[in-house]
């Protein structure tokens, strides 16, 4: 007999929790671009820098810490200047790829 879980009783999910390496923050990053979805772009950069320290990464970009949980929650829309601060301030940047079409 299967048991059965609630959804209530099942853990939240963190990608900051798994985002140990820069080869990891570089792995999700990618997958994350692939989608397309700005909002979901300025989530993923949240979850980098809460992995790597909201704080430290604030000062580092230059920003306010409150502005930047701000910025980088879920279903907001930064400005291309604020991810691009926070980006340097990782030690990342964003690279653009052609998109392989058939003409």
């Amino acid at each position: 007999m299967t048991k059965k879980i609630k959804v209530s009783e099942l853990h939240e999910f963190d990608a900051a929790e798994y985002l140990n390496s820069d080869e990891d923050v570089a792995a999700y990053l990618t997958t994350i671009l692939e989608e397309n979805d700005p909002a979901l772009l300025a989530a993923a950069i949240g979850d980098i820098a809460r992995a790597r320290g909201m704080s430290q990464v604030a000062r580092d970009s230059g920003i306010a810490r409150e502005a930047l949980y701000k910025a980088l929650r879920p279903g907001s829309e930064p400005r291309f200047e604020t991810i691009s601060r926070v980006c340097a301030a990782l030690g990342v940047r964003l690279v653009a790829q052609p998109i392989n079409m058939t003409r």
